[in-house]
């Protein structure tokens, strides 16, 4: 009966991981026809810490490594070739007295993003490099400010 079972298992499961394969070898020759129209030179965007691009994203996280630090509930005023603008929440660990303990507090801020370049993981997409985060009132201890950061690239 066990050997049974694990046959029906692995056939399952292989049936699930080939799945993707036909359909995506039958969807690219559905349509052999290239496209004629030209492609436009898209914004620059906003790399995230699992290398996707994103543009407008509502949650943004700066702290990629242990996640103490995130940008919540972004609302983008622009974003365009030079610069992208929003105002949201940071969401920072105070680590008090060391980060696995510590209490998250939340902070309104103004967010740019500048510093337009190619990506280099990706050459035909450019994103942006640099991020600032200015901070209307209250702010994490020993935040100036406003403060900027270099983006991953």
């Amino acid at each position: 009966m066990y050997k049974h079972t694990m046959v029906g298992v692995v056939t399952l499961c292989a049936a699930a991981l080939l799945a993707p394969a036909v359909g995506t070898s039958s969807a690219a020759t559905a349509d052999p026809t290239p496209t004629a129209s030209p492609r436009q030179p898209q914004s620059p965007v906003l790399v995230d810490c699992l290398w996707h691009p994103e543009v407008r994203p509502t949650d943004f996280m700066l702290a990629c490594g242990d996640g103490n630090s995130r940008l919540t509930s972004l609302r983008w005023t622009s974003w365009n070739d030079n610069s992208a603008t929003a105002t949201g929440v940071n969401v920072v660990n105070d680590c008090k007295p060391y980060c696995a303990v510590g209490k998250f507090h939340s902070y309104p801020v103004a967010v740019r993003l500048d510093t337009s370049q190619t990506w280099k993981r990706h050459p035909q997409v450019r994103q942006y490099g640099e991020i600032t985060l200015t901070y209307p009132g209250a702010r994490p201890d020993k935040f100036q400010h406003t403060v900027t950061y270099p983006l991953w690239n």
